[in-house]
């Protein structure tokens, strides 16, 4: 007969771990050599014991764990992670101590007596690719409007008419423009002479450019000081967002790549709403996640209610407030566009609306309603097919 055994690991501190049987506790939690050696030992007690089943415990699903999590499954163990939320009942156990064997022990405990938590199923390489590169994607935009701000900023100290003539966050062509010219002096040169140096960087719509600069130019009488230094950052801020442009193509053009590819991309871009984009980040929130009920996926992107009953208080029912923030997002944000292309997602919409709701909550509504459609077809491995109304013989 197997003996089954717990073991929980700290985050905090990955060398130590608590083992946990049905009959005692073995803590690892010494320092330096000591504790390595002792927990080496452990792993040797395990590898050795074939008929141990052991069970991994991890308060944390992100960074070295995930790595964790495919060694646990690679040698047919399991590993759970409590929630955070759970880690403070520690001190309800015995003794006023805190130290890192403690937290582990407390993982490995709550590991052994909840029976609500389900291991992390390994996600397919496309799918954990696609987590990769979903999740410097908002880095990099928000990178991009920052430095737009500064370039914009530091040009109108100097070059007001300049910093008003264009969109810099959507011309490439200005950003071309500010490379080479920043300061009214450079600008003050024929319209043809600029409009060939812009042609030759492949610049579009060049000669509407140059005489946008030449007008800016026109309307500066006055040079300020320090305006070659600010010029100089303004070339160097300009150059930035060309780079981080480049960055998030190569980027996009990858996802775009690697979504084609998965299994579940024609199914996601058959449902009305979702796109490459969004597609790619539904796939990477539910890379390691298997639903087998409806609820269950409504409850982990936050779209179900909770109950918040107590004594003769009953039906009362509240937003959840532990949810997967990047996958409701997706999902947001897909039935606010379904809404403007499809007649089916709109009419719901509208019945929404009618029955006294916000736009919030009518999406939200929405949503919920596409998800159980979207479940539905991953379980059957179908396409979307929108509802064909007959009129009336």
């Amino acid at each position: 007969m197997s003996q089954q055994v717990w073991a929980g690991v700290d985050a905090g501190s990955p060398t130590t771990i608590a083992w946990l049987s049905m009959r005692r506790v073995s803590d690892c939690c010494q320092t330096g050599s000591q504790r390595r050696n002792r927990t080496a030992g452990a792993d040797r007690r395990s590898s050795s014991n074939p008929t141990r089943e052991v069970t991994w415990a991890i308060d944390l699903n992100a960074g070295w764990c995930r790595a964790a999590d495919h060694l646990a499954h690679a040698a047919e163990q399991r590993a759970l992670h409590p929630r955070p939320q759970d880690l403070p009942r520690s001190a309800g156990y015995r003794g006023d101590g805190k130290s890192d064997a403690k937290d582990a022990a407390v993982i490995a405990d709550q590991a052994r007596m909840r029976r609500d938590l389900q291991p992390l199923r390994p996600g397919d390489d496309i799918a954990v690719e696609l987590r990769i590169l979903t999740a410097g994607a908002p880095t990099w935009s928000s990178d991009r409007t920052r430095v737009i701000n500064r370039l914009r900023a530091q040009l109108l100290e100097y070059f007001p008419a300049l910093e008003r003539g264009f969109d810099y966050s959507a011309s490439k062509a200005a950003l071309i423009l500010l490379t080479g010219y920043q300061t009214p002096d450079g600008c003050a040169r024929r319209a043809a002479r600029l409009t060939a140096w812009l042609h030759k960087r492949k610049a579009r719509n060049a000669s509407a450019v140059a005489a946008t600069a030449i007008e800016a130019r026109q309307r500066q009488h006055t040079t300020v000081p320090g305006q070659n230094l600010a010029a100089a950052m303004v070339a160097r801020l300009a150059k930035e967002v060309m780079t981080l442009d480049t960055e998030i193509a190569e980027t996009d053009t990858m996802i775009e790549d690697r979504f084609r590819r998965h299994r579940h991309a024609e199914i996601l871009l058959s449902m009305p709403g979702f796109g490459v984009i969004l597609g790619a980040e539904f796939l990477a929130a539910t890379a390691h996640e298997r639903f087998r009920l409806r609820r269950s996926s409504c409850r982990r992107v936050g779209l179900a209610p909770v109950p918040r009953d107590s004594g003769r208080i009953s039906g009362n029912l509240k937003r959840p407030r532990r949810y997967d923030r990047r996958l409701l997002r997706a999902c947001y944000l897909s039935a606010q566009i379904a809404i403007r292309t499809d007649p089916a997602s709109r009419t719901y919409y509208n019945r929404k609306r009618a029955e006294g709701k916000t736009h919030t909550q009518s999406i939200l509504a929405l949503a919920r309603r596409r998800l159980n459609v979207l479940w539905a077809m991953l379980r059957d491995h179908a396409v979307y097919q929108p509802a064909t109304t007959t009129a009336a013989a």
